[in-house]
């Protein structure tokens, strides 16, 4: 891997129906500077073009795979089977199953074929994870990380002071 290189992910996805849960990775990993391409491949409706992508995949510059799937969710493990790249899979909640099944379909890899799996519809959890493996070779990126987990805190913070304050106030005009 190029580590002089822009850094790219992939984000891809099943269908286009699973891109409302995906936009707000796309726009996180725009805040942390890393460019993105977003596309639908499925696995069981386009293998060859899964195959072909994952297979392309690093020679394209991607550094960074974001798989997104609902249903038997199998995209991110067949990308991962392909690609030495490291594979994020976001199981989508898409059936009965309330996304369980996603979930199962991701997270159970087989020996030798990774994929890191975050939450159902865990798609910014997705961009921070790509983020972190980027950041070990960009400090820019991992400066941002660090802004962006300082932020978190501080709204936490504020919460909390702010509950305090509510609790006061209620407790005073008992």
């Amino acid at each position: 891997m190029n580590r002089n290189k822009e850094p790219k992910v992939a984000v891809i996805m099943g269908s286009d129906s699973d891109f409302p849960v995906l936009k707000g990775c796309v726009k996180l990993l725009g805040e942390f500077g890393i460019k993105t391409e977003v596309s639908v491949i499925s696995a069981h409706r386009t293998p060859e073009s899964a195959s072909e992508f994952a297979k392309a995949a690093e020679k394209n510059g991607f550094s960074v795979i974001i798989a997104a799937a609902g249903k038997a969710a199998h995209l991110a493990g067949v990308i991962a089977a392909y690609s030495t790249l490291p594979v994020i899979g976001i199981p989508i909640k898409s059936s009965t199953l309330d996304g369980l099944d996603s979930l199962l379909s991701i997270v159970q890899m087989p020996s030798g074929i990774p994929v890191a799996t975050v939450a159902i519809d865990g798609a910014e959890n997705a961009a921070i994870l790509a983020a972190q493996i980027i950041a070990l070779w960009h400090d820019e990126i991992r400066d941002k990380i660090k802004d962006y987990k300082s932020q978190l805190a501080k709204k936490v913070e504020e919460k909390d002071r702010a509950l305090k304050e509510k609790i006061a106030e209620e407790v005073l005009r008992k």
